[in-house]
């Protein structure tokens, strides 16, 4: 997992880093800088005109370092230094020293709008991950004019004006592209500050793995090492019955197709055996699309009204296209107070447990349960930004003792004592009717056949984004549909494996 650290830990990463490798700041500010640069060569030739505006402390030192680099490899590069009160950092001095032949301009009054009009790439490098309060004064006037250009924009570490790790007000320069040193900022994972980051890109300083190992974080972002962690090899004398077996109950007149990507995700998710339960009407429908999947058959012709919830199914996977009647609440209800292992939670299933706050405590500790946005609203309320929304999560998860997916781009899975992981797969293009159905099918796949709930989520949610993705890659984001990350998810294993 990629820690996600806090602005404090952040601070005490570079220290530990100076002192134990050992390494001199402004060595370490310089190693940072020509991993900007780096990362920056790659992309943009020497034909383009550079403008770096630069604070005056170790954010603003970056700044100058990557102005004596990039002209080094001759980019014509201009400085701008905004002087609004901040004390120069040490490391700051030393570098602005350092610039020779380069054009260094200060600003001290009010920036005209067209200031930097003549540059096609403007680098921000005025405030870094150490902000604590909205940005005001000349600062909040030169990110406004920064903003209003139609140049390509890039944030050193962060973009100057956003808070790391709590809600931003104020004027936030609004980057392209953010290159972050080493660790994603929590702030670039709020839908609220994409405006701002734009895409972020992580670069290698070679900051402590000894600090990054032992110290605590409530949050961390999903890598592909992480999730090979967790997938569980086979042998060659493995059978079905080592995979699990898993009652799905889903489905009802109009939805069987929910049903159906359900079943069907669950299946090529290495599940040894699968029971549908759906509506009398559902019956010739699951059995002919579904081959592999048996089916029991409702009393209901239209919905969900009930049904024994047998001890030797390993989990229970229900929600999709399951519908709100009446008998389903009360079947829903019979469900849960039967079957004590932890089951996956979706769509219909949410909405009425919601709705109904007795069934709440009547959920198995361990359960998965995966909202959408707008079935969290209904779950918990409103919420006043993306970070209240975030412990609003945490929240719940804790309350019902269960792993709480908060499905959308960067997916977050709340466990019960409150960690956060990140998932970093995924695309636009997965969000279609169906997608939720699919990763309900891999989720109940993986509980039934015996990975913990946080390691099945984790797992789960990965496997469903990267399916995502490398179905993309072959159909576009504009036409993917539900059943294309079905179809690729047989790639997304052999990824993992």
């Amino acid at each position: 997992m990629l820690k996600i650290l806090n602005s404090e830990q952040i601070k005490e990463l570079d220290q530990f880093t100076i002192r134990e490798e050992p390494i001199s700041s402004i060595d370490l500010m310089e190693r940072a800088s020509r991993a900007f640069v780096s990362w920056f060569l790659e992309r943009y030739d020497a034909t383009q005109k550079v403008g770096i505006i630069c604070g005056t402390g170790n954010n603003g030192g970056d700044g100058v370092a990557i102005a004596r680099l990039l002209h080094e490899w001759n980019y014509p590069v201009k400085v701008w230094i905004v002087r609004g009160g901040v004390k120069e950092s040490a490391d700051f001095t030393a570098n602005l020293k350092r610039l020779e032949k380069i054009s260094v301009e200060e600003i001290t009054k009010k920036a005209e709008s067209n200031l930097f009009s003549d540059r096609t790439i403007l680098i921000d490098a005025i405030f870094g991950s150490g902000l604590s309060r909205p940005v005001e004064g000349i600062y909040s006037n030169v990110i406004d004019c920064l903003n209003q250009c139609k140049a390509i924009k890039l944030s050193v570490d962060i973009p100057s004006g956003l808070m790391a790790d709590q809600h931003s007000v104020g004027m936030v320069f609004q980057a392209h592209h953010t290159i972050s040193f080493q660790l994603p900022k929590l702030a670039f994972i709020m839908p609220e500050n994409q405006k701002f980051v734009g895409e972020w890109h992580l670069v290698d300083i070679g900051l402590s793995k000894k600090f990054l190992k032992e110290v605590e974080a409530p949050y961390s972002l999903t890598t592909l090492k992480s999730v090979k962690r967790i997938l569980k090899p086979r042998s060659r004398f493995d059978h079905k019955g080592k995979y699990g077996h898993a009652l799905l109950i889903a489905g009802s007149t109009g939805k069987m197709g929910a049903c159906i990507l359900s079943a069907k995700a669950a299946l090529r998710s290495g599940l040894g055996l699968l029971t549908a339960h759906v509506p009398k009407n559902g019956y010739s429908i699951i059995q002919t699309a579904v081959p592999e999947a048996m089916a029991t058959i409702d009393q209901s012709a239209d919905y969900f009204s009930g049904r024994e919830a047998e001890d030797f199914y390993d989990t229970i996977g229900i929600g999709p296209g399951l519908g709100q009647a009446t008998e389903s609440v009360k079947g829903l209800e019979e469900i849960l107070q039967k079957f004590k292992k932890p089951l996956v939670i979706d769509a219909d299933a949410l909405n009425i447990l919601f709705a109904n706050p007795a069934l709440q405590k009547l959920i198995p500790a361990g359960s998965i349960l995966t909202p959408h946005p707008g079935e969290f609203v209904r779950i918990v309320g409103s919420w006043m930004n993306d970070f209240d929304r975030l412990e609003k999560l945490k929240e719940l998860a804790n309350r019902i003792q269960s792993v709480v997916i908060l499905k959308g781009a960067y997916s977050a899975i709340a466990t019960p004592d409150k960690k956060v992981f990140f998932n970093s797969t995924g695309n636009p293009g997965m969000a279609s009717g169906g997608s939720g159905d699919v990763l309900t099918g891999i989720l109940t796949s993986l509980l039934a056949q015996g990975y913990e709930p946080e390691k099945a989520a984790i797992l789960g949610v990965y496997l469903h984004g990267l399916a995502g993705d490398l179905a993309a890659r072959e159909k576009g984001q504009h036409s993917l549909i539900a059943g294309d990350i079905i179809d690729y998810l047989p790639h997304a294993f052999k990824k993992i494996v």
